[in-house]
Parts: C-alpha cells; sequence; structure tokens
C-alpha cells in the first residue's frame, strides 16, 4: 500500500471538503435563476431570503465546527465525518424539495452544521493519519478539493439554468447528496486514526492502521515500529494528564501558543480577502466597470486559477520549504495586490450606471485590476489556503487536537460571517478605501508570523512538543504510572493473601 494507499485515504476523505466548496457555490448561481425567482416571491423578499440563507449557512457552519470537536473525541474521526454526512443529506434533501423560503433556510441551517463537522473534521482526520514527510500535501488536499466543488458548482449552475422548469434550481441543489452519501458509505472503509485509537486504548488495531499506512516493506515495517513506539509513548503520556477542558487550550505558555497559531493562521487566511472575492466577486468587478454577463465570465474563469494553483504548490512544494515561508510570502503578496487594487479604482472609477456604456472604461486598467484580483487567488493558494488548514491542525498534542483544531475552525467561521456582512456595506459606501483594510491586516498578519510562528515541516506530531517547547517527560509520566499501577496491583494480591 503506502504511498498510494496514502493520497487514497487523502482524497477520499477530502470529498467532506468537496462538498464544502460545492456547497458554498452552488447556492451563487441557484439564486440568480428565473424558476427559483418565480417559486420564492417578489424581490424584496428574494433578497432577504438570500442575504439570511448565506449568513444561516454561515452561522451553522460555526456551531458545526464548535460541537465537532466534542463528537471527535468521543466518537472517533470517522463517525464524526459520518455525522456530518448525515446532516448534509438531511438538509440538502429539505434545501431540494422547499416550497417555501422558511424550508430552504432550515436546510441551509442544516447543511452548514453538515459543513462546518466535515471542515474540522477532514483536515484532523488526515493529519493523523499522513505521514510527516507528505502531511502538507495529504492535508493541502482539503483545499484542493473546495476549490473544485466551488469548480464543479459554478459549471453545474451555468448548465443547468437552461432548464425550463423547477428542476433549473433543485436538481443542483439536489446534487449535494451524491458525494454526502458517497462519503458516508465509503468512510466506513477507511482506517481509523492510529493515535484516536491508542486514546481509547485500541493499541493493537492502532499498530495494525500504522503497519498499514506505511506499506509492507521491510524497510516500511521498521520506520511503522519506530513511529507506532513514539506515537504511543507520547499519546499514553498524554492521556494520563490530561482534562478535556477547553482551559487546556492555554493551561500552559506551549499550549497557549500552539492555540493563538492555530487560531491565528486560520483568521489570517481571512484577513487575505478570498472570501470577499469568493462571495462578491461581481460587486468587486462592478467597481472596475465590469458588470453583467461579462462579471459572471470573468468570475468563473477566476474559480478555476486557484485550484491549479494549489495542486502544483501542494504537490512540489509544500513539504520542501515548510509551511511559514509560504505564509510570510501570501501576507506579503497580499499587501502588494490589494494596494495596486485600491489605486486601480480610486485612479479609473467606473461610470455611474446611468451612463453605462456611454463614458469610455479605461481598459488597461481593467486588465491590471482583473489581475490583481487572480494573482490574490493564486497567491492564496500557495499560501494561507492548503497551510491554514495543514498547520491547524497539526501543532496540537493528541490530547486536545479535536478540541483544538474545532476553536481554530470556529475562528475561521467566526471571520468568514463578520467579512460577509461588512464587505459589501464597506465596498459601497467607502469604495476603493475599503481595500485598504486588507493592506494593513496582512502587513500586520506578516510581521506575526515572522515573529512567532515556528516550522513544523517534517515533524512528527509528537516532535510537536519540541517545536513549541512542551515541559513534559513522557518517560517519567509512563514510569509514574506503572509505579502506581504495581503499587496498587500488590496492595491488591496482599490484602487477597491476608
Amino acid at each position: 500500500m503506502g504511498l498510494l494507499y496514502n493520497i487514497f485515504v487523502s482524497v477520499f476523505s477530502s470529498i467532506g471538503a468537496f462538498l464544502f466548496g460545492y456547497d458554498s457555490g452552488i447556492i451563487a448561481s441557484v439564486i440568480t435563476m428565473s424558476r427559483y425567482l418565480d417559486r420564492f416571491g417578489d424581490n424584496a423578499s428574494i433578497r432577504g431570503g438570500v442575504v439570511s440563507s448565506f449568513n444561516v449557512f454561515l452561522g451553522g457552519c460555526f456551531f458545526g465546527a464548535m460541537g465537532a470537536g466534542w463528537c471527535n473525541d468521543r466518537f472517533g474521526r470517522k463517525r464524526t465525518i459520518q455525522v456530518g454526512t448525515i446532516f448534509a443529506l438531511w438538509g440538502c434533501a429539505m434545501q431540494t424539495g422547499a416550497n417555501n423560503v422558511a424550508t430552504l433556510l432550515v436546510g441551509r441551517i442544516i447543511a452548514g452544521l453538515a459543513i462546518g463537522i466535515l471542515s474540522m473534521t477532514v483536515p484532523l482526520y488526515n493529519t493523523e493519519v499522513a505521514p510527516p514527510k507528505i502531511r502538507g500535501f495529504l492535508v493541502g488536499m482539503t483545499q484542493q478539493m473546495i476549490g473544485i466543488g466551488f469548480i464543479v458548482a459554478n459549471w453545474v449552475g451555468y448548465g443547468c439554468q437552461y432548464i425550463d422548469s423547477d428542476a433549473s434550481w433543485r436538481l443542483p441543489l439536489g446534487l449535494q447528496m451524491a458525494p454526502a452519501f458517497l462519503l458516508l458509505v465509503g468512510i466506513q472503509f477507511l482506517p481509523n486514526s492510529p493515535r484516536w485509537l491508542l486514546e481509547v486504548g485500541r493499541d493493537d488495531e492502532a499498530k495494525e492502521v500504522v503497519y498499514q499506512l506505511h506499506g509492507t516493506t521491510p524497510q516500511a515495517r521498521d520506520a511503522a515500529d519506530v513511529e507506532f513506539k513514539e506515537m504511543s509513548e507520547t499519546i499514553k503520556a498524554e492521556v494520563f494528564v490530561r482534562s478535556r477542558k477547553l482551559s487546556d487550550l492555554w493551561a500552559t505558555r506551549a499550549m497557549l501558543r500552539r492555540t493563538l497559531v492555530a487560531v491565528g493562521v486560520q483568521v489570517f487566511g481571512q484577513f487575505s480577502g478570498i472570501n470577499v472575492i469568493n462571495y462578491f466577486g461581481p460587486e468587486m468587478y462592478a467597481g472596475l466597470g465590469i458588470t453583467g454577463g461579462q462579471a459572471l465570465l470573468v468570475q468563473g474563469i477566476y474559480g478555476a486559477v486557484g485550484p491549479i494553483a494549489n495542486i502544483f504548490f501542494i504537490t512540489l512544494i509544500l513539504d520542501r520549504v515548510g509551511r511559514k515561508k509560504p505564509l510570510m510570502f501570501g501576507a506579503a503578496s497580499f499587501v502588494v495586490t490589494f494596494s495596486i487594487l485600491a489605486a486601480i479604482v480610486a485612479s479609473f472609477p467606473p461610470p455611474p450606471v446611468e451612463l453605462a456604456g456611454q463614458v469610455p472604461v479605461n481598459q488597461a486598467a481593467q486588465r491590471a485590476g482583473i489581475a490583481m484580483i487572480f494573482l490574490t487567488s493564486i497567491f492564496f493558494s500557495l499560501s494561507f489556503g492548503p497551510v491554514s488548514w495543514v498547520l491547524a491542525s497539526e501543532v496540537f498534542p493528541t490530547s486536545t487536537r479535536s478540541i483544538g483544531t474545532s476553536v481554530a475552525t470556529c475562528a475561521n467561521w467566526a471571520f468568514n460571517v463578520l467579512l460577509s456582512q461588512v464587505s459589501p456595506i464597506g465596498m459601497t459606501n467607502v469604495k476603493w478605501k475599503f481595500y485598504l483594510l486588507f493592506v494593513a491586516l496582512n502587513f500586520v498578519d506578516f510581521i506575526i508570523i515572522t515573529l512567532f510562528f515556528p516550522e513544523t515541516k517534517g515533524k512528527s506530531l509528537e516532535d510537536m512538543a519540541i517545536v513549541f517547547g512542551d515541559n513534559v517527560d513522557t518517560k517519567r509520566i509512563l514510569d509514574e504510572h506503572k509505579d502506581t499501577s504495581d503499587s496498587a496491583s500488590n496492595e491488591k494480591h496482599e490484602l487477597e493473601h491476608a
């Protein structure tokens, strides 16, 4: 098995990330379809419903990610993914069969819960089963599948708009259930996380999984034995001292640093402005004087740029250059692209709507503005896109990895909701000056990453204790526990013979 099996496990489990991308992207096409508009009322109610649908979906994602931490500890990674797919099937079925706005909104909330669960658990699962040398590539597959989901959603929506019935919007919503069902059934045949198995005392199963992931050659078996021994000792020691409290995330200086790094990389990913482009691209293009079908065409092309850059990055670069340098590169790049974009919009504002088509638009400025937006997507895919999922889940010890990843993902969704609220207001009221916010945020991000973020490339998950300076003596804890167990056993033996 070995490498190919690891890749298969990563790609298949990342169907959850594909569902994330598709579910997030398809609603943008659905709400513009004439049959959808006929079904759900006049323009005012439609606008209200669209905004509410979008926000409750993101809110559901936040709460789904919040609850997934407990579920992962209690039932494991595979079962939690299955819980997420069940919520996805339920929510998507409600959306597909909706005959009123209320049913659609409830379906979006439930689907949001599913995406929150999956967006937190899929990278967590891939982190725990991936070998250290290719962990960046395998966990980075999460971002790749999100991008592919967006692409598929764009083209499915484009094709379905020509169907002259309610199937034009019900079909693309219903197609969400296909990957959800495939993941629900298929994840059962993938291995459990060996680290979770060790946590719950299923050591023999954990060892078999490690062998399965490494392959069958003698060299692979030797490497598996070494990794399992290190993994087992560290996790068993963590089990003896863990308390399963949220406060564990800041109980020590080293743990606080882990938490700040994980939360920081997720929040900084939102500060990149990528989801402002994903959600409000047509409004940004309108600021460049590009409207109507031309804006939709540009947005469709834009959707394909990120995944192409991402697959190149996670395949050839991420596990060679590490995590820190790409994050620094990304933050610095966003300072440049948003500075240029702000300058273009400020210097060459589009003509008023009533004069559109009568006043010439500076074509060179338009092309330069589009280039900056596209470059932002490319630079995101070469930095925060894949790295944020990798780093947020790999920095924590096994004892707090699920709850820590949950908190980091919740932070991601919280700032996603915030920016989705303020971005259309900012672009309408302050226009080009709104982009200066991202210039300032990414400048600060660059400094913080440079000064405080560690490099975790090539480290095993158990080696993170060295990276972050944890004061945990694994051997001492295990020896103390062994002595305590032996003492209790001797006392019991003496009492039985008394």
